[in-house]
């Protein structure tokens, strides 16, 4: 087996991948862009092993774990980005920069509303 084929179409599977984080500003689309690239991880892995002909076969072995681990990881990032989605209403990630709302942050409260902040508690616990 010639080792050109599947490492060229690994390296357009990764730049694809690299793409596709580096642009999107959907969530969802970057996590698939990181699966992406992991995938033309695993297929370098298959077709080194393949084409050393190790007996032990190493590389599958380590391309069934991250595989493993890839999946874990979209779960964990799918469940983060739905309830970023619930808190938030969107999923872009220009607008989740800021994801704690500080005093300095646009949409938090600036420092002229800190500073009346005690006083409104005071007038309305008595």
């Amino acid at each position: 087996m010639h080792l050109a084929y599947p490492a060229v179409l690994a390296a357009l599977l990764f730049c694809t991948g690299l793409y596709g984080v580096l642009a999107r500003r959907n969530a969802i689309l970057v996590l698939m862009s990181v699966e992406l690239m992991l995938n033309a991880v695993n297929l370098n892995l298959v077709a080194f092993d393949v084409w050393l002909r190790d007996t032990l076969h190493a590389g599958q072995a380590l391309t069934l774990f991250v595989i493993a681990i890839a999946a874990a990881e979209i779960g964990i990032g799918l469940a983060i980005v739905l309830m970023v989605y619930r808190n938030r209403g969107t999923s872009d990630i220009d607008r989740l920069r800021d994801t704690a709302e500080g005093p300095d942050s646009p949409g938090g409260a600036g420092p002229e509303a800190t500073d009346t902040a005690p006083a409104q508690k005071a007038e309305a616990t008595a």
